[in-house]
């Protein structure tokens, strides 16, 4: 990315993070992970970690779907003085904790399955030597 797109992505990161904390908190935790911004400036990918007090991620996350409009005219009033045109703006919802869960259960099972077989094999190595 470019400086360019870098300041852009940080600028939208901000200001939208304030909007939604602000304005659609729907019952739940709203934390903007991450941002990208296309070379010509006219998309934003916005990555949302959301923190449901109900746990149904989905109908927060269709909430948020639902009045991106609405999201983006508040935006625009906010950085109209900064940039030429206001990026359209397309949320998805970021699971990078879900897969660091997973992939870490998945090593705490590989930890397991070893400390396992090195109780066994030390155990069948001293029932033989009997």
């Amino acid at each position: 990315m470019s400086i360019r797109t870098e300041r852009v992505a940080a600028l939208l990161k901000s200001d939208l993070g304030e909007i939604l904390q602000q304005e659609y908190q729907y019952d739940a935790m709203l934390t903007i992970t991450n941002v990208r911004v296309s070379p010509d400036l006219m998309q934003a990918h916005v990555y949302l970690s959301i923190f449901s007090t109900a746990g149904d991620q989905s109908e927060v996350f269709d909430f948020i779907q639902e009045k991106t409009p609405e999201i983006r005219k508040k935006l625009a009033a906010r950085i109209r003085h900064q940039v030429r045109r206001i990026p359209e703006i397309h949320f998805h919802l970021d699971d990078t904790a879900e897969y660091v869960e997973k992939i870490d259960s998945l090593f705490r099972k590989i930890n397991q399955q070893k400390s396992g077989k090195k109780g066994d094999s030390g155990q069948s190595g001293g029932e033989s030597g009997q």
